[in-house]
């Protein structure tokens, strides 16, 4: 079995205006982002109903964003940031049935990979302008998930997946960041900062989706 999502591209812009009571003036929020995901898999059935397999994981992202004041038309606020990661995992289904054409399943899957991302930028506050540059290192990321589902046959070698579950999901970095401000724009650099905490993200979801499978035939000999 041939999991069909091989990869996708991506580009998002949106614009958001922010407007605040006199005199207060407002500003508008551009936003950019673009990245690809890649995560082809393949199986192999072990029995009749039980099929084991591979997955692979490559996304690289990048987003920025832009705040622009209404009052002057300066930009006072600029963040780029992007995003890598490579992983690889496995998979295990068993088929609860083989046969008809609705055919229910119980899968587990988990994956694990390394990562990093940058972020630079800079921020005016009055005069002063903050300019920063950060890069995360030791980057671990690992994705565990239960679903349940049937696939729905449209012929004798595809299918159309239908599935809910629970996901589990982990990731740790440690962001390294250095700030350096120019005290009235001048051109110099008048105070520097690092700072490199260690981040943990844990999080519990709930999945639901839709996918497409190819069965190729059994090898003749």
């Amino acid at each position: 079995m041939v999991g069909a999502t091989v990869g996708t591209v991506f580009y998002n812009s949106g614009k958001t205006e922010y407007s605040f009571p006199p005199p207060t003036t407002g500003y508008t929020s551009d936003v950019k982002s673009y990245g690809i995901n890649l995560g082809p898999s393949m199986g192999w059935f072990v029995s009749d109903n039980t099929a084991i397999g591979t997955s692979f994981l490559f996304s690289h992202s990048k987003n920025e964003t832009t705040d622009v004041s209404d009052a002057t038309g300066n930009t006072f606020n600029n963040d780029n940031s992007t995003r890598f990661n490579l992983g690889i995992g496995g998979f295990a289904r068993n088929y609860f049935k083989t046969t008809g054409s609705m055919l229910p399943f119980g899968q587990f899957n988990l994956n694990f990979g390394t990562g990093s991302s940058t972020s630079k930028g800079f921020s005016f506050s009055g005069t002063d302008k903050s300019t920063y540059d950060g890069k995360s290192s030791g980057d671990f990321f690992v994705n565990a998930g239960l679903s349940i589902g049937f696939t729905k046959m449209i012929s004798d070698n595809t299918g159309l997946d239908f599935f809910a579950g629970y996901n589990y999901s982990y990731t740790k970095s440690t962001f390294k960041t250095t700030t350096k401000v120019d005290i009235s724009n001048d051109g110099s650099v008048d105070q520097t900062s690092t700072n490199e905490p260690t981040q943990k993200f844990t999080n519990h979801g709930a999945t639901i989706g839709i996918s497409f499978q190819i069965f190729l035939d059994k090898q003749k000999k």
